[in-house]
Parts: structure tokens; sequence; C-alpha cells
């Protein structure tokens, strides 16, 4: 399916469009995401003690992952649009499933419905892809890191909105605890209706049809073909190595950091000031990052990720459980680190694929990205129980140099001159 092009139709005003479009829509599914996770896991360990707390956000973890590839298939058959409202449609079912198990006190509804609302953050992945469709090439890293920095937003407000909709769920008649679920389902429907009225024409479709007109007519692109294009083409499959490395790297360490520092009984207030700055260094700094994968290229950001990441393994690792300070400046670096692989491996990918195979390379991006921090998280646990929090960001650090390696090969750099 392709969109009719007009003569008259001003691309870079569909694309501006766009991404005020899909910054939105990311705002709201983080509202949903980052309220509703602490949440799940109370729930869980509500009904069936602190083991099943870590359940919840595992469920939601599989959900993403489960999804990316059938949400892939309908951006490449039906566009950016259905893909996107169809992923925040089940995350909103997913919320309100949620609740019912909360009502009913039964905890694997609760965990379907978790696992239904990880597929928002699939969509919510897909967004930063759908900002680039219509992106010059010299543009496309900043477009990207757009959509990212919007998710700043709504993981700042949807924790610190916890208070108000567990009152607003009990005025209701409801478990405190299903509260961030209400209001994660409402603001989900609202993406729908959001990206239903105002994504339009649809970047993928349109983008397609550019390609078309410009190209002459192509196959119908097919989701396995990007295992294919993977298999021909290096600088893709470094895209992919460093979103998923760098996710896994992030995750190993960040999960494990809170249980570091309660060991020694730091309190929860200055455990949730670290995770905060950890945050603010994935996403506050989206904007800068992506001028400058755009500036100086996707592979040179990709290698100053890698080093970034290391650095916050070394400081991590050997900071006091009590240090606040020096943990705080780790596990910044961490989403700064993060940020850099992300953006830059993201907009390689994406460079080195033409328009009509993306969607389907995307997916198995965002697959490749949410199975590996779910094997980080469980290989963290692991570790830290056999040895220790040092030696785990000791292992963190294995990936990241095996990333930086594979980055600095010959025909790595031979692609980082030909592609800005």
């Amino acid at each position: 399916m392709t969109v009719g092009l007009r003569e008259d139709l001003d691309v870079r005003a569909v694309q501006r469009r766009t991404l005020s479009t899909l910054s939105l829509t990311q705002v709201l599914n983080g509202i949903a995401v980052a309220g509703s996770l602490p949440a799940g896991a109370l729930i869980a360990a509500s009904l069936s003690g602190e083991g099943a707390a870590g359940l919840a956000q595992t469920a939601g973890v599989f959900g993403a992952a489960l999804l990316a590839l059938p949400l892939a298939r309908l951006a490449l058959n039906h566009g950016r649009r259905v893909a996107l409202s169809t992923g925040y449609a089940i995350g909103a079912l997913g919320a309100v499933t949620v609740v019912i198990g909360g009502v009913g006190r039964i905890l694997w509804v609760v965990l379907i419905g978790c696992l239904l609302l990880g597929v928002s953050t699939a969509a919510g992945y897909q967004s930063r892809y759908a900002a680039t469709d219509l992106a010059q090439g010299a543009h496309r890293g900043r477009a990207l890191s757009i959509v990212v920095w919007a998710g700043t937003i709504g993981a700042v407000l949807g924790p610190n909105l916890l208070q108000y909709s567990g009152a607003m769920a009990m005025r209701a008649g409801l478990p405190q605890l299903t509260g961030p679920f209400v209001l994660a389902a409402a603001v989900l429907v609202v993406s729908v209706l959001v990206l239903t009225l105002r994504l339009r024409p649809d970047p993928y479709l349109l983008a397609r049809s550019i390609a078309v007109r410009e190209n002459g007519a192509t196959a119908h692109p097919r989701l396995w073909d990007g295992i294919g294009h993977l298999r021909q083409h290096r600088p893709a499959l470094l895209g992919i190595t460093a979103v998923s490395l760098g996710h896994v790297v992030m995750v190993m360490v960040m999960v494990m950091t809170p249980v570091h520092m309660a060991h020694v009984d730091v309190s929860l207030q200055l455990i949730g000031l670290v995770i905060s700055v950890h945050v603010l260094g994935m996403f506050a700094l989206s904007p800068v990052v992506g001028w400058t994968v755009d500036r100086f290229g996707r592979i040179r950001v990709i290698v100053i990720g890698g080093v970034i990441l290391l650095a916050s393994c070394v400081i991590s690792g050997l900071a006091p459980a009590d240090d606040v300070l020096m943990l705080g400046v780790g596990l910044f670096l961490l989403g700064l680190g993060w940020s850099c692989t992300l953006i830059a491996g993201s907009t390689l990918l994406t460079d080195d694929a033409a328009p009509e195979d993306r969607p389907s390379i995307q997916g198995l991006s965002d697959l490749s990205m949410n199975v590996a921090g779910a094997l980080g998280g469980v290989v963290a646990g692991i570790v830290v129980v056999q040895f220790s929090y040092g030696a785990l960001c000791a292992v963190a650090m294995v990936p990241v140099v095996a990333l930086m390696g594979l980055a600095a090969a010959p025909s790595m750099r031979l692609r980082s001159r030909a592609t800005p």
C-alpha cells in the first residue's frame, strides 16, 4: 500500500507534523509505562510475595519483544499509523486487564495485562524509527533523537502521578495500586486518537511513494527480507549490534544498582535519586547526541558511546554502595552511553536500508534489543548473587569491548566515510 503523491505536497511540513505527533504520543506512552512499572511490581508482590515483584516487569519486556515483529509487519503492509495505533490500543487493553486482575486479586491476570501493556513499549520504540521515514539523511539522527527525548517528559511525569492516580482509583472504588493502570489506559487511548487524526499522510507510505517515483516500482517488502538484508550489509548489522549491546549493558548495571545500595541500608529516597539521574542521562541529552551523530558520523558516536559505557562500568564498579555521588556519576554515564549507542545504531541501520525494507530491519532490531535486555537482567542477578556488584560491572564491560572492536573493523571505517 502506498499513498498518492500530490505535486503541491510539502514533505518538510509533513515531517514537522510527524515529529510533533510522535513526540506527543511518546510523552503519553512514557506516562503510561513509567507510572505502571512500579505499580505492577507492587501489585504482584501484594498478591504472591516479594519474589513475584519482578514478574510484572519481565512480562512487560516479553510483551514488547513478542510483538516487535508483528508491529513491523503492520507497518510494512499498512503504514506507521496503523502499526503504532494498534500497539497503543493493545497496551490500553493490557492496562484494563491489570485493573481487572488487581480487583479480583488474580496474579496470572495481572501478568497477562502487563504483557499486553508491554506492547505499548514496542510501539514507542517503533516511533523513533517513524521519525526518520521522511527525514533527510543529514538530519536523520536529530529527527530520531527528538522523539527519544520526548520520552523524558513521560518518564518523569509517570512516577510522580502515582499518588494522584491512586487517589483517583480509590474514589472510583478500585484498589489504590490499580490507579496508574487506569491512567495508562486513558492516555494510551488518547495516543490512538492523536495518531489516527494527525499522522496523515502516513510517513512510511509517503516515503515509499517518493522512492517509487524516483527509482521505479519495487517488489512488495516482506518481513523476513530484513534477515537477508543483514547478511549482506555489515553496517546494518553493526547498527543492530550497537543498539542491543548498549541496551544489555545498561540493563545489567542499572537493574542491580538499587539492590547494591540497599545492602548497606541506603534510603529509598537516595536510591530513587540515583535512578533519576540515570534516566536523565538516558534522555535529557538526546538532541545533542542526535546532532553529534549527524555531524560526526554514526560509527564514531557508537565508539564514543562505548567509551562512555566503559567509564560508567569502572566508576560504578569501584563505587562503595553508600557513595551516592560516585554511583550517580556512574549511572548518569551509563544512561548517556546507552543514548549514544541507541541513537547512532538506530540511525545507522536506517541509513543502510531502502525505505521499503526499513520496518522489517527495525522490527528485528527492537526484538533483539528486548531479548538482550531480558537476558541481561537474568545474568545480572546471577552474577551479583554468586560474586558481587563490582564483578557485574566488570562482566558488563565485555560486550562493550566487543562492540568497539566490531565498530573499528576496516570495512566499517570505509562505510563511515560514505555515510555521514
